[in-house]
């Protein structure tokens, strides 16, 4: 989000004149600016004993960040899809359903279904964690880059997706449900689908908070 250059100009005057941020906050939300332009304009400078107000570093955006953001969320995809993939054909195997389609029922299949899960999981989940640890490492050395703008659109993206698949989870749950045709194969199916998807929201949702934090602190 680009702040207006005004808005930042006049929040660096405030604060040079040692004006409390409260005041300045609701002066400017009085005034009728954006809380979200108001909140900005208020963290693009730090809270350091100095004698003029300090800015804070811009977010910026290079080639090898792109890469290793795209690379990180990619690799959280496959293991989160193939997590389930695994876990939905050991639910088929412990509860088999006669009813079922073809592709579901065959032993065969199931057993096809488990290798690519487990052959695209083997490969996956360690970058996964190789690229968490990298980009955890380079954060704490340079708390900056927690406001890399590639970082939080693709955090804001896997809150959207977790989401919409857990409301999507919920909805075919309570559809068996009022239908009277809730099993425990499915009840299960469910349950794993809101594991993996709800972990992915909470632990990015206390990320982008964390980073809120730190762009306020």
């Amino acid at each position: 989000m680009a702040i207006p250059a005004e808005l930042v100009a006049f929040v660096k005057e405030a604060l040079t004149r040692e004006l409390p941020r409260p005041a300045i906050q609701q002066a400017l939300l009085k005034a009728g600016w954006e809380q979200e332009q108001v909140d900005a304009a208020l963290a693009s400078f730090t809270d350091a004993d100095f004698a003029i107000p300090v800015p804070r570093p811009v977010p910026y955006l290079s080639a090898r960040e792109g890469f290793l953001y795209l690379l990180l969320f990619t690799t959280l995809y496959l293991s989160a899809f193939n997590l389930g993939q695994i876990l939905y054909q050991l639910i088929n195997m412990g509860f088999p359903d006669a009813t079922d389609s073809e592709y579901v029922a065959s032993p065969e299949r199931i057993r096809e279904a488990l290798r690519w899960g487990i052959s695209s999981l083997v490969v996956a989940f360690p970058i996964f964690l190789y690229l968490s640890k990298l980009t955890s490492e380079e954060i704490r050395k340079d708390p900056a880059k927690r406001a890399s703008k590639v970082r939080r659109w693709l955090t804001y993206l896997t809150l959207f997706i977790a989401a919409a698949v857990v409301m999507g989870d919920l909805i075919a749950l309570l559809n068996d449900l009022l239908s009277g045709q809730l099993t425990v194969r499915f009840g299960l199916k469910v349950a794993v689908v809101a594991v993996i998807a709800g972990g992915c929201f909470r632990y990015y949702l206390r990320d982008i908070r964390s980073a809120g934090e730190a762009g306020a602190g």
